[in-house]
């Protein structure tokens, strides 16, 4: 299954997910931002706390439902004294709900800037009782 993957999730935000209840999670990286972009609502996204460049076949994350995506530019301007700092951010908001845990089948041959980071994962197909 090909999703998109959003890297360098924390680990703490990855367990969180996991409890099941739905949550908003901000992102800034430049390169999350940029995948999320093309991905659509109601869809499956990846995620991994590994991050992009260290993305290998048989990392773990979790498959999480995509409810919301909002994507903003905030402008900030700092100043003292004689010098004035503007500044751009971009961030990304996304609502997501926990469906599974998976693992990387093959990973991206790269992550860029400028495409999506898309994985081929494993979903498990049943679950073990224990």
């Amino acid at each position: 299954m090909k999703c998109i993957t959003l890297t360098g999730i924390s680990k703490g935000t990855i367990e969180e997910l996991k409890r099941g209840m739905p949550r908003t999670v901000e992102l800034t990286s430049a390169h999350n931002i940029i995948s999320l972009s093309h991905a659509s609502v109601d869809t499956d996204i990846f995620l991994t706390s590994i991050d992009c460049e260290d993305i290998a076949t048989g990392d773990s994350g979790i498959i999480v439902h995509l409810i919301s995506v909002t994507i903003s530019m905030k402008h900030l301007v700092e100043g003292g004294g004689s010098h004035i700092c503007e500044r751009e951010r971009v961030t990304a908001r996304m609502k997501v709900k926990f469906i599974s845990t998976a693992k990387i089948r093959t990973a991206p041959a790269c992550c860029t800037l400028t495409q999506a980071t898309v994985t081929d994962i494993i979903k498990p197909s049943g679950y073990i009782a224990g």
